[in-house]
């Protein structure tokens, strides 16, 4: 079995929610065996996910309200992939300096990944920030309610192992670094 032969095609695309965020897409598409039916998805597009250290080994990380789940979340600092960044890496400088107000002194990528390809088209690009000091004004956006604190890495991966930090952005990029960087 080829690719070719799992292929949809998609006959009509329609933007029929928008917001601030994302919008919901309608999709006609045929299915490889003939079918025609509809198909709805979520674009959010592109996002930068930072595991940033200071220049003493701490990382740095975020509390942010999540209205979804009602709660405040503990997290690594994170956001869309804007227009005029040239690349991701550019994102995670503007990110990382707005929450935050920490800037890197190197940017590494660690991985890429498409945490919902199901349903979305949301795609999470990690990096690895290191050497970051706090000399940069935070710039939160409107609807941000942000705190910022550091701990250490350890600290961090237990977060994750014992449920405390159920961000699955950063889960991830915590348990990634752990596996294959560290």
């Amino acid at each position: 079995m080829t690719d070719s032969d799992l292929t949809w095609e998609c006959l009509e695309s329609e933007t029929v929610y928008t917001c601030p965020g994302f919008d919901v897409i309608n999709e006609t598409v045929r299915l490889p065996d003939g079918t025609e039916t509809d198909f709805d998805y979520v674009a959010e597009g592109d996002s930068v996910v930072v595991l940033p250290f200071t220049t003493d080994g701490e990382v740095v990380v975020i509390e942010e309200w999540r209205e979804p789940v009602r709660r405040v979340n503990y997290g690594l600092p994170a956001g869309g992939v804007e227009p005029d960044d040239s690349e991701p890496a550019a994102a995670v400088e503007r990110e990382l300096a707005e929450e935050t107000g920490y800037e890197a002194g190197r940017v590494e990528h660690l991985t890429t990944v498409e945490p919902a390809n199901g349903f979305a088209d949301t795609v999470f690009h990690y990096f690895l920030a290191e050497g970051c000091t706090p000399t940069a004004e935070r710039d939160l956006d409107h609807d941000e309610s942000i705190d910022v604190t550091t701990t250490s890495f350890e600290d961090l991966l237990a977060a994750v192992r014992e449920g405390e930090l159920r961000d699955g952005r950063a889960a991830l990029g915590i348990l990634y670094y752990h596996a294959f960087q560290r």
